[in-house]
């Protein structure tokens, strides 16, 4: 007879309902049909950050044919598109997969132990809403947490800020009732949040202005794509999804290798581009030319240049330089300038959290990310029976998603058929050298490198920011390469 209070066990547990846990749970529904799985979400809705942010103009930084799931066409008539599409393609895919009955809202996750005698995870959720402790046990962890606090943002310790009268908000825990209709508004930053609020805020707003400490690299990239458009009306709807995606993945790997080779190339593609965009005689040198090369931080895309639109009517305009102190009514900058403003919105990044914030512990011992190295970029050196999805920094997060949920699909797959358990990442020979986690410059990946897992110099241990190449080692490479396996 089963205990009174027996743990309910499931195959795979994913942590988190947002654009990955929804993916890998499709993934797991068409590959292993017989898998139990449940997915346990902090939050009280899908959708993961298309959900949470809900600033003015948020959308995708990426085309929606490349962000959007291999195995569900993006139909929508944008390719960039806005929070609230991307969202509801999230739910749609949810209930198309039977996801969605599978999730348990406010379930945050704070612990997760293995034990090698049982072979399996044993899971703490808190409820917030219920304020209850629950129990999981599984056989294999799939965390689909992201990279980031969902909590707050990172907002620098700003000199004065607490003498500002108006509005101060962060985009990330955006109020909905704030006016900014005819105010004053002043955007710090200068990243992707930034060159979308900017152009947004500009047609309601008296005016506003992107002020920033450093440029950022900033391509105009049409809103619809018109050879998408064309391959629909040629072809089936997958056909057209499957081209336009391999087209866009293409484009993209080679801008990208390209702007690693010849850098110089690239840079003064991008000042011609913006310089025939913004108004004659516009300092394009002061604002538009960083000091870094095009993609040792992000590049920031601005559907049909609606950033550089936005400078050139007047609603907008760019002011490079330091803060010195906050006052009353706005920002003195290092210059002597002072800015005036109603409302000013800090979109300076992320405050950068790994595996949502649990403790993993292995037999009873504390796992630290930040010691580990990433195997394929979707487990990690040491822990068994765990994947994390991490998504590209070059390229549409979903990619690298769809391809690690392939792989664990696989991965799961070949220890049924040889009868295996428990699956462990060989932790690397610790004479090859270690590099960064994230190949990125930006500001909120060199505050959190202490905090992320490291890589190695070589496969399968290095993480590359590469597709094509993904392709051929988690779709169609070995799953017995470099890991060990245990009944």
């Amino acid at each position: 007879m089963a205990a009174e209070h027996e743990t309910e066990h499931v195959d795979v547990l994913i942590v988190g309902a947002g654009l990955s846990g929804i993916g890998v749970a499709s993934h797991l529904r068409r590959r292993l049909p017989g898998k139990s799985y449940a997915i346990l979400e902090g939050r009280g809705a899908i959708g993961g950050t298309w959900d949470l942010f809900r600033y003015p103009g948020v959308r995708s930084d990426s085309d929606m044919f490349t962000l959007g799931y291999a195995h569900k066409p993006w139909t929508g008539a944008k390719s960039i598109a806005d929070g609230e599409s991307i969202r509801e393609y999230i739910r749609e895919a949810a209930r198309e997969s039977g996801a969605d009955e599978h999730i348990r809202f406010h379930h945050r996750v704070v612990a997760a132990e293995w034990s090698s005698a049982q072979a399996r995870w044993t899971v703490t959720a808190e409820r917030s809403d219920t304020g209850e402790t629950v129990v999981l046990t599984c056989s294999f962890l799939f965390t689909c947490t992201g990279y980031y606090r969902y909590e707050h943002g990172y907002t620098p310790d700003f000199p004065g800020v607490d003498e500002f009268e108006g509005a101060l908000v962060h985009p990330q825990l955006w109020p909905q009732d704030l006016d900014y209709s005819g105010k004053k508004v002043v955007v710090i930053g200068s990243g992707a949040t930034a060159v979308t609020l900017v152009p947004s805020m500009a047609g309601t707003a008296e005016h506003v202005t992107m002020l920033q400490r450093s440029p950022s690299y900033v391509l105009t990239l049409g809103a619809r794509d018109p050879i998408a458009d064309r391959l629909r009306k040629l072809l089936p709807d997958r056909a057209a999804y499957a081209a336009t995606r391999w087209k866009n993945v293409l484009t993209a790997t080679l801008f990208y290798q390209l702007s690693k080779r010849k850098p110089k190339l690239v840079k003064d593609f991008l000042r011609k581009d913006a310089t025939r965009r913004l108004p004659e005689g516009f300092a394009v040198d002061t604002h538009f030319k960083p000091r870094y090369d095009p993609w040792d931080e992000r590049v920031c895309f601005v559907p049909n240049g609606d950033l550089f639109r936005a400078l050139r009517k007047g609603g907008a305009s760019i002011v490079t330089d330091r803060i010195k102190t906050f006052t009353r009514t706005g920002i003195e900058l290092e210059s002597g300038e002072h800015l005036d403003a109603d409302v000013i919105v800090t979109a300076t990044g992320l405050d950068v959290l790994m595996l949502g914030g649990m403790t993993v512990t292995v037999d009873g011992e504390k796992v630290d990310p930040s010691s580990r190295v990433a195997y394929k970029g979707a487990m990690l050196g040491g822990v068994p029976n765990a994947a994390l999805a991490i998504g590209y920094t070059n390229a549409s997060w979903t990619l690298k998603i769809d391809l690690v949920a392939q792989y664990v699909c696989r991965l799961l797959k070949h220890m049924d058929d040889t009868g295996n358990r428990v699956v462990t990442p060989k932790e690397p020979d610790a004479s090859i050298e270690r590099v960064p986690f994230l190949d990125l410059q930006s500001g909120y990946v060199r505050r959190a490198a202490d905090r992320m897992p490291q890589q190695a110099a070589r496969a399968p241990w290095r993480l590359r920011q590469n597709y094509p190449a993904d392709v051929r080692t988690l779709r169609y490479g070995p799953v017995t390469d470099e890991v060990e396996f245990s009944r």
